[in-house]
């Protein structure tokens, strides 16, 4: 997953060598999601990961994000081809995490919180990866991104040598009832809305913040001091909450899955704001606001899957996750295109209260979903 991000982390050093628009930097960035949301549905309707062991698919798709990204070194930075090789890797890339996520839950039942935990952390930590690796590299973005599609490859090589655990099954092909069931029953309704309100925050948020935290830095500091910070602050942010995730999975077993996400909801919300009231100010205060929004933006996700999981009917459970799925990374598309023109026309705080309005939509959603709720 440290290919996702790679557009965002050298994003600063591109522009020290060629001239981007925002529209281009957006489609860069937005490409992967866009792949991804397509490459997700023809993972569910084809059944692929369902037909041929699903380890090879994922081992399979690593390998071609990593040759789509490793070209990216060999085209014109920032030209059309360049936003096409963005769109293959996400396509790839869906052959990774949700595939990723069926390998996993197949290894356990009364923890799969924690399993998915576990996944989602591995998530996190890999999106945060290419900022780490453009610190280390500086203003090489072509080792960052050469470093990142070795990684994929090992990945690959790595996948291979895991086992398929004992409660590995069959998952359902995208069944077209589901699209009725996600709109009629009031309960799957809400959690998909909630997801998407967490969607509407997260990831406009992991793509835009090492370039948020460099225009909030300069104000302070030089610009190559803004630029390295931040990626450091990008790394810090993103990784931290995959620490999280795991037990985050734990926590909802005990206090309720709504419970959780509006917990967590609550906190990422408020960071948002907090973000935009120090934006600005002193480096040491941005780069902890946005590690502590870094913290909140994630614990939550696994739980709107689960959510999902537990008030489907059996038989199209799996198609409904992978509509829920397909349905929040297209709302990522809108959000990482708006979010540098939402940025440039009125300020990074301003855009920042406008993130902060997902988590609201995503508790008022997930509040009709608490076990209180649920039980009467």
């Amino acid at each position: 997953m440290s290919l996702w991000f790679v557009t965002s982390a050298i994003l600063v050093d591109l522009r020290q060598e060629i001239t981007l628009g925002t529209v281009q930097e957006a489609m860069l960035v937005s490409g992967v999601a866009a792949g991804f949301v397509v490459g997700a549905l023809f993972v569910a309707i084809s059944g692929i990961a369902d037909r041929f062991d699903a380890r090879r698919v994922f081992a399979s798709a690593a390998v071609l994000a990593a040759v789509a990204n490793a070209c990216m070194l060999v085209v014109e930075p920032g030209g059309f081809v360049a936003i096409g090789l963005r769109i293959i890797t996400g396509f790839a890339l869906a052959g990774v995490y949700p595939v990723g996520m069926k390998i996993a839950v197949g290894w356990g039942v009364a923890d799969r919180g924690w399993l998915v935990g576990l996944l989602v952390g591995g998530l996190t930590l890999g999106s945060a990866a290419p900022h780490l690796l453009a610190f280390v590299g500086g203003s090489n973005w072509r080792l960052t991104t050469g470093v990142a599609s070795a990684l994929a490859l090992f990945a690959a090589i790595t996948i291979l040598l895991t086992q398929l655990g004992p409660h590995h099954v069959v998952g359902a092909k995208l069944n077209p009832r589901a699209i009725t069931v996600a709109w009629t029953d009031k309960r799957l309704r809400r959690a998909f809305l909630g997801y998407l309100g967490h969607m509407w925050e997260l990831y406009a948020l992991w793509a835009w913040i090492a370039p948020a935290a460099a225009a909030s830095y300069l104000l302070q500091v030089d610009a190559a001091t803004a630029a390295q910070w931040s990626k450091l602050t990008a790394f810090i942010a993103i990784g931290a909450g995959a620490v999280l995730c795991p037990f985050a999975g734990r926590l909802a077993d005990a206090v309720g899955k709504a419970e959780l996400t509006i917990i967590v909801m609550c906190f990422s919300g408020l960071s948002a704001l907090l973000a935009a009231m120090v934006f600005g100010g002193p480096v040491w205060l941005v780069s902890v606001v946005f590690v502590l929004w870094g913290l909140s933006v994630i614990p939550d996700s696994a739980q709107f899957s689960a959510m999902v999981a537990d008030l489907s009917p059996p038989e199209i459970s799996g198609s409904l996750m992978s509509l829920q799925t397909a349905l929040g990374f297209f709302l990522t598309i809108i959000t990482v295109q708006v979010t540098p023109q939402l940025a440039a026309a009125f300020g990074w705080p301003f855009l920042f209260c406008v993130l902060a309005l997902g988590p609201l939509v995503g508790i008022i959603s997930m509040a009709g979903l608490t076990r209180s709720k649920l039980s009467t």
